[in-house]
């Protein structure tokens, strides 16, 4: 592997990213107890040459809950049985959290309500409020 590929304008050098293997835990029996099919993938978001400044900031404000207090993105997939399909999840799921971190949102603009929407509200108000009235009891 020598870089994954998050977009076509992006690339993230191998050197950056640190893979490792550790045992999985949960239900599984003697397999899950002798080999170590989990894998951990650490990115460190601060110190990378590949993002500029402001896309590092970027992905700190979006993915800062998944990141240490050093600044790496901690990844872990466990889901498949072998070391190699649980390598290519975590890939694509870093690739996929960096490219959605990085994706420009829309601005959202206030729009007035529509003079329907406004007077149908309204409506429903005062047929709330009639059916109301009309189940209390008559005044004396």
């Amino acid at each position: 592997m020598d870089a994954i590929e998050v977009r076509p304008d992006l690339r993230i050098p191998a050197e950056e990213i640190d893979i490792s293997f550790v045992r999985s835990g949960g239900p599984g029996g003697q397999h899950v107890n002798t080999t170590a099919t989990k894998v951990r993938l650490r990115f460190d978001v601060t110190g990378s040459k590949a993002l500029s400044e402001p896309q590092k900031e970027r992905v700190r404000e979006v993915l800062g809950h998944r990141m240490t207090a050093d600044g790496e993105l901690l990844l872990e997939a466990s889901e498949h049985r072998s070391q190699t399909r649980n390598r290519e999840a975590v890939v694509a799921r870093f690739a996929h959290l960096l490219d959605d971190a990085l994706r420009p949102r829309p601005i959202r603009r206030r729009r007035a309500v529509p003079r329907r929407a406004k007077e149908r509200r309204l409506r429903a108000k005062r047929d709330r409020s009639e059916k109301k009235r009309l189940r209390r009891p008559p005044e004396p």
